[in-house]
């Protein structure tokens, strides 16, 4: 009899995966040498959270695209100003494991077959993943931008 292996293991297997993934996106895109790894590490945790909320939290591909999304953008903006590069180095490496690219071809091989509202359910789903994603970063982009704005607006105590 077979056991099937524990989740701590498979989940592993998924980070793992999803951070050689992220990071051959990121050769292919030329991202830099020195942001392999940080690129490939914002990619996995941003999977391996979709994964357990999808997994073990039982919760709707979009939700947890978005639940996803949040640690991903924030991470992001951190190794931006680490490194002192662009965001979009690490952000969009680091979504490239959410991007609903099978959803939008199920989307289209169900169309071509006939089945309309198959494809039309399956076409919102991949919209609601892909505005997930959006939705976000929108958030974390937004909060980054207040703090960074109050920070600016408030005295310097000593200097007033």
């Amino acid at each position: 009899m077979v056991s099937a292996a524990p989740v701590w293991f498979s989940m592993l297997v998924q980070f793992v995966v999803a951070m050689v993934a992220t990071i051959s996106f990121g050769i292919t895109f030329q991202v830099g040498r020195r942001h392999y790894w940080t690129c490939g590490f914002v990619g996995a945790v941003g999977w391996t959270i979709y994964i357990a909320c999808t997994t073990l939290g039982g919760m709707t591909a979009p939700m947890a695209t978005l639940i996803a999304t949040l640690p991903l953008a924030a991470l992001s903006r951190f190794f931006a100003i680490r490194h002192k590069a662009p965001i979009t180095v690490f952000l969009l490496t680091g979504i490239f494991p959410l991007v609903p690219g099978a959803g939008i071809y199920y989307t289209m091989s169900i169309g071509l077959s006939g089945a309309v509202q198959a494809a039309l359910q399956k076409g919102l789903e991949t919209a609601g993943i892909a505005g997930s994603l959006a939705v976000g970063i929108l958030l974390v982009s937004t909060v980054f931008r207040a703090v960074n704005a109050r920070r600016r607006r408030a005295p310097v105590s000593g200097r007033e």
